[in-house]
């Protein structure tokens, strides 16, 4: 795909950052023990990234902070030359990209709900058991990737855990990867050295733009199919998602609901 724009959009979550493993049964939280070495390192991938859009001549870098309440980073420890999106209360994802911006990054994402995967979750680890489109599960890298299509906007690099990158690219089979850890459980993995994962995110992203014409658009059906199993009964119960011809969402089970949608964005209609 030609692409000669020069606007890069780095969404950073927290879980598939090195030496992060969160607290067993609450995950990455301002009480987690990992939460400000998360904050730290989160901070200086997101540096490594934008320092190489910049240098790979990227006229606008947009940091956002995505992860739980979207308060974070060290902002002001950031490259001067970024733009800042944090804060929560906005379903909206990948505020203010449109499609002037030439590639999305993602930074610390994580595998969906996979054995053994660390932290593993889609969106909350304490409301869903899982997330699924046209019978398949899918996680935050997918349904990010999904809407960034929309806007047309590729997805051209991902660091994370083993699991999340093997996930990322059977779904971005043109993905620049980093590999940041190993899992071992849902608490625990085996990491590389945080500087050693910031000097490759630095040559990866490099890679990434100057390979940028070989990354597609991805994209849902539209309409798709989408199943969500909850984790509380009273959640699905309370759960107001509807089909795109505006039927209540099929009830599966106690857990579970089905429907059809027909944009990504509505799956944050809950």
């Amino acid at each position: 795909m030609k692409n000669n724009k020069k606007n890069y959009y780095i969404a950073v979550d927290m879980e598939g950052l090195p030496c992060v493993v969160g607290t067993y049964g609450a995950g990455v939280t301002e009480s987690s023990p990992c939460y400000q070495i998360a904050r730290r390192e989160a901070t200086r991938e997101a540096n490594a990234a934008a320092r190489a859009l910049f240098e790979s001549g990227a006229e606008t870098v947009v940091v956002w902070d995505n992860h739980g309440t979207g308060i974070n980073l060290i902002y002001d420890e950031l490259d001067e030359r970024v733009l800042i999106v944090n804060g929560a209360g906005s379903k909206k994802r990948f505020p203010e990209m449109d499609s002037s911006f030439a590639g999305v990054i993602y930074i610390g994402y994580h595998a969906y709900d996979t054995p053994y995967a660390t932290l593993a979750h889609v969106y909350s680890s304490t409301a869903f058991q899982y997330q699924k489109v046209n019978g398949k599960s899918v996680g935050e890298m997918q349904i990010d990737g999904a809407i960034a299509g929309r806007i047309g906007v590729p997805v051209i690099f991902a660091s994370s855990d083993d699991m999340c990158i093997a996930q990322a690219k059977e779904s971005f089979p043109w993905i620049t990867t980093c590999e940041v850890k190993k899992c071992l459980a849902w608490g625990s993995a085996m990491s590389k050295h945080p500087k050693a994962v910031e000097n490759e995110i630095y040559e990866g992203i490099k890679n990434a733009v100057a390979n940028i014409s070989d990354c597609e658009l991805y994209k849902f059906t539209e309409p798709f199919e989408y199943e969500v199993r909850y984790k509380r009964t009273e959640y699905a119960i309370g759960s107001s998602l509807r089909s795109y011809d505006n039927k209540p969402f099929e009830v599966v089970d106690a857990y579970t609901r089905r429907g059809s949608l027909m944009i990504p964005e509505h799956i944050f209609e809950f």
